[in-house]
């Protein structure tokens, strides 16, 4: 007994870990699941029998193709503004000194921290008072406007630990501040961007409340799924879902990949006392002599 409570104690948070990743991924198998079920009715709850019709036309419903396709085109453009602007502000932020920096610290925080709720329902009062008409235009601005926090939240965290001495290098060789930001400064936050920009689509993508408040009478995938689960969810949104799931751990995969690549790329350092460059400076410095002195 005491083997077995040692062995326990040495892997419970091996345990406890396996435990959490599988209630956060049975649903996510689920879906994957049901997306193959061949149900009676309108209603897939029951697993009725293996099919693959689900699979073989996923984009055969119109409406549910639309509202994806909007989701989609929504998405990418919110997440181009939002991280362009995001990026923008998380380097005023850390590299810029200006009066209201702590305030504007502050107010980056208040989006992330208030209810969708609220949110929703001043983004419809305020469109409502400057004559903005719901549709697609307002739902890509209430998406920039939630997502360009966490936009800035993951940018600056990259930039805080960003090696400013690399930069330096580059300028003290000559680079414009133009090349220096693009082969020096943007390959090194690159996984930083991409992070952002997945987080952001992610967001942009499942967002129902704001949308729900801000849409009109565009439709959205989450919401044409709230009002397809009143009267049936066609098996095509399991099987749609399930590829969105599949695209996400691509995403992820890519995503380390560049952040291993970022953290190779951030080991070179400046080093003045770097052997191999003193040899160089001495020999360019015997070379000058030897070319200088009389024969």
């Amino acid at each position: 007994m005491s083997g077995a409570w040692r062995w326990l104690r040495h892997n419970a948070v091996n345990i406890w870990a396996a435990g959490a990743i599988a209630y956060l991924l049975i649903p996510i198998a689920l879906i994957a699941v049901f997306s193959f079920n061949d149900p009676s009715g309108k209603f897939n709850y029951t697993w009725e029998g293996f099919s693959i019709d689900a699979w073989t036309n996923v984009f055969g419903v119109e409406e549910l193709t639309d509202a994806f396709l909007t989701s989609l085109r929504l998405a990418a453009l919110s997440t181009l503004a939002a991280t362009i602007l995001g990026t923008m502000i998380a380097l005023a932020l850390v590299r810029h000194q200006f009066h209201g920096r702590r305030v504007a610290n502050f107010l980056i925080v208040i989006p992330m921290a208030t209810p969708e709720v609220v949110i929703g329902a001043s983004l419809l009062s305020m469109f409502l008072i400057y004559g903005i008409s719901l549709g697609f235009f307002s739902l890509f601005l209430a998406h920039v406007m939630f997502s360009i926090s966490f936009v800035v939240i993951v940018v600056r965290s990259r930039l805080i630990g960003f090696d400013r001495r690399l930069e330096e290098a580059a300028r003290d060789l000559g680079a414009t501040p133009l090349t220096t930001f693009r082969t020096v400064t943007l390959p090194l936050l690159m996984p930083g961007l991409i992070g952002a920009a997945l987080l952001a689509f992610a967001l942009s993508i499942d967002d129902f409340v704001i949308s729900n408040f801000t849409s009109g009478t565009t439709v959205t995938f989450p919401l044409y799924i709230f009002g397809a689960a009143q009267r049936g969810i066609p098996v095509e949104v399991y099987s749609i879902a399930t590829l969105l799931f599949a695209v996400t751990v691509a995403a992820m995969v890519f995503v380390t990949w560049q952040q291993r690549r970022a953290e190779k790329m951030a080991e070179v350092r400046p080093d003045d006392t770097d052997e191999s460059g003193a040899g160089a400076l001495a020999s360019g410095r015997d070379a000058v002599s030897s070319a200088g002195s009389p024969a």
